[in-house]
């Protein structure tokens, strides 16, 4: 079991080998192993995943941008299908701080009515939809996000 307690600030970039999937309904958004996980402390694990590993043609840049202490600009991306449009539902990274460098271009995803699975596990959504966190099983709270924890 992991805590978020115990992920570091500043956050910590890894690689996983985990297989982590997005699908709305029966469509798979995204399929990869070679995906990597940001741990930042009080937050469920946040999964970018490389633009080869993701249906592309699913997606559109959008005008949103917003700015992360850490990782630096953030842009963001609206999926469309033939029957779906999800406004900024994934962002990216284009130039992060070294720290990050190796999620350049990678995206990630926010869950509902999207859904994730790490390993076959469905993922729950971290809790007040600006943070992008996927809980599981083996992740412990609480969790950033929810009501009353915007001093954490």
């Amino acid at each position: 079991m992991e805590s978020v307690w115990d992920y570091p600030r500043p956050p910590r970039c890894e690689p996983t080998s985990r297989r982590i999937q997005v699908r709305l309904g029966e469509l798979i958004i995204a399929d990869s192993n070679r995906a990597y996980r940001v741990l930042e402390t009080s937050h469920p694990p946040v999964y970018y995943l490389p633009p080869a590993d993701i249906r592309m043609e699913l997606l559109e840049a959008t005008a949103r941008e917003t700015h992360c202490e850490f990782k630096g600009r953030a842009r963001y991306w609206t999926l469309r299908t033939r029957d779906t449009v999800l406004t900024n539902a994934a962002w990216s990274y284009p130039d992060p701080t070294s720290s990050f460098s190796a999620i350049r271009g990678y995206l990630a995803f926010y869950l509902e009515p999207l859904e994730g699975f790490v390993d076959g596990e469905k993922a729950k959504p971290q809790p007040g939809r600006f943070y992008g966190g996927w809980i599981t099983q083996g992740i412990a709270g609480p969790f950033k996000g929810g009501p009353g924890s915007s001093g954490w």
